[in-house]
């Protein structure tokens, strides 16, 4: 991650003192600052959680198509059920 294309803030954040303790070993070990590590770290975090709220987005609006095929819970769950018995089921369609 970059911080020189963008202009940096100050930002206060309360840890646990474990937390707190495992950043300054962090830092020290990779030779970065804790203030490289945190602002990395939040960075990464934003983007997986931008990433993964696009998807379920994406996912509601093919839900809420016309075109989006369900099936039952209770039709999934008797299948799965039926799993390394006797009586084994197909699975729903």
């Amino acid at each position: 991650m970059s911080h020189a294309r963008h202009p940096a803030v100050t930002l206060s954040v309360r840890v646990p003192a474990k937390a707190r303790d495992q950043l300054e070993e962090l830092a020290r070990s990779t030779g970065r600052t804790k203030s490289f590590l945190a602002a990395d770290a939040i960075q990464c975090y934003l983007e997986a959680q931008a990433w993964q709220i696009k998807a379920i987005e994406k996912s509601v609006k093919k839900a809420n198509s016309k075109k989006a095929k369900f099936i039952d819970h209770e039709e999934v769950s008797n299948w799965l059920k039926s799993w390394g018995s006797d009586k084994e089921q197909e699975p729903p369609k």
